[in-house]
């Protein structure tokens, strides 16, 4: 839009100038219908039949409000014809205007309201797109020197030329009116079918729900990626140190199965994006630790284990974050210290599930405050979000990522995970 227009005529170059116009004339249809119930408002003619346009459908309208699906047709309505821009999903959020059925008395009473606004107003509006018009080609018919005398309007019996100067203003009025109708009912659709708080409450939730999902998304992509390049990295030094094509062999095997599952681990998170998030159950739990201390052996470390209790009878959040952050601490290991000696202790008791990881020390150890990683303080966080405490730092010569979730209030409805 060019920048040199005055201000006041901007609004007209606005494609939602017009949709906002369509959107009230559409409203006087309704009225329309109603008054060929009543023949005599067509016989009048001029502006009287417009007062039978606005009252008779409003009965109507009401008793139509009381329909859950009325407020969700006029949402959408008024969501692609009164608020400007894209309507994907973000814009449509942002318009402040539900696509909700009624769900309340209070929301069929506002939807009730808007329906007689924008009857009222629409037949206003309708009577003056139509009525103004003619008076701007009655005042020219006038200036041109014709009498005229339209039903409605004012008669001209002494026409004269400087009824040319009167032409453009009823369309200069009509311009004003429907910019501003339209401006009033994008604010009053904000007000009467905008989101309850029930509503806005539920929203608030779903997003917070998907923020959670995101971050986990994003811990997930860095425990489980980040633990297959490791290995494979790994894995291919060692292949090409040892010079042993025996040794190479098992190597590339580790690497196939590693990758095999980092793409596994890969489409979760893409169907998450998806927004078809996968089950709970499709992801990897404690009873699959296995897996993660045979990648680490392939990877040239010597893993002892130590498991413990009833790892399969374990809630599902803590069986799923516990292979989660085993799974980070051996990577830690990987990447700091190289293929060094490795103990892992799981030990599930009645309250709490206990894990422990130690590795020697590597010979250079790293700077002070350099191992608060995002993958140590992914553990931090994991164990927090279960109500349980987690510890990395040395220990007696030894790295040790210790932690501990609890049990009992996760037991009767697991509700996390």
């Amino acid at each position: 839009m060019p920048s040199s227009l005055p201000a006041v005529l901007r609004p007209l170059l606005r494609a939602v100038t017009y949709t906002r116009w369509l959107h009230l004339l559409l409203a006087s249809v309704a009225g329309i219908l109603a008054g060929f119930f009543h023949y005599e408002t067509f016989r009048t003619g001029g502006w009287m039949p417009w007062l039978w346009f606005a009252v008779l459908p409003a009965p109507l309208l009401v008793l139509a409000a009381l329909i859950p699906v009325v407020r969700r047709v006029e949402g959408l309505q008024a969501q692609l014809l009164l608020t400007p821009g894209p309507h994907d999903r973000t814009a449509r959020a942002a318009s402040g205007i539900a696509t909700t059925p009624s769900g309340s008395w209070r929301e069929r009473g506002r939807t009730a309201v808007w329906l007689l606004l924008r009857l009222e107003v629409g037949v206003a509006l309708s009577a003056l797109t139509v009525q103004l018009p003619m008076l701007a080609g009655a005042f020219t018919m006038a200036a041109a020197g014709h009498r005229t005398h339209l039903k409605g309007l004012p008669a001209i019996e002494a026409p004269h030329w400087w009824y040319a100067l009167l032409a453009p203003l009823p369309l200069v009025l009509l311009s004003a009116v429907a910019v501003g109708a339209g401006a009033l009912m994008a604010g009053a659709a904000r007000l009467l079918l905008g989101p309850s708080a029930a509503e806005r409450l539920a929203e608030l939730e779903s997003r917070t729900e998907r923020m959670l999902e995101h971050n986990r998304l994003a811990q997930e992509l860095h425990d489980a990626i980040g633990h297959a390049l490791t290995v494979t990295v790994v894995q291919a030094g060692a292949a090409r140190a040892a010079g042993s094509p025996e040794f190479t062999e098992r190597a590339l095997a580790a690497i196939e199965d590693t990758g095999r599952q980092a793409l596994t681990d890969l489409e979760r998170a893409l169907r998450l994006l998806r927004e078809d998030a996968p089950r709970p159950a499709d992801r990897p739990t404690l009873t699959d630790a296995e897996r993660l201390l045979e990648s680490a052996r392939a990877a040239g470390s010597t893993v002892r284990a130590e498991l413990s209790g009833p790892l399969e009878a374990l809630p599902g959040p803590v069986s799923r974050e516990g292979y989660r952050m085993v799974q980070e601490a051996l990577t830690n290991v990987l990447r700091h210290a190289g293929p060094v000696p490795v103990s892992v202790r799981l030990a599930a008791g009645a309250d709490a599930l206990e894990l422990e990881v130690r590795n020697p020390l590597p010979a250079a150890p790293a700077e002070p405050g350099s191992g608060g990683g995002r993958g140590l303080r992914g553990i931090r966080e994991r164990a927090a979000l279960l109500g349980g405490e987690a510890e990395t730092g040395p220990d007696g010569g030894e790295w040790r990522v210790r932690a501990r979730l609890p049990l009992r209030q996760l037991r009767p409805g697991q509700p996390l995970g």
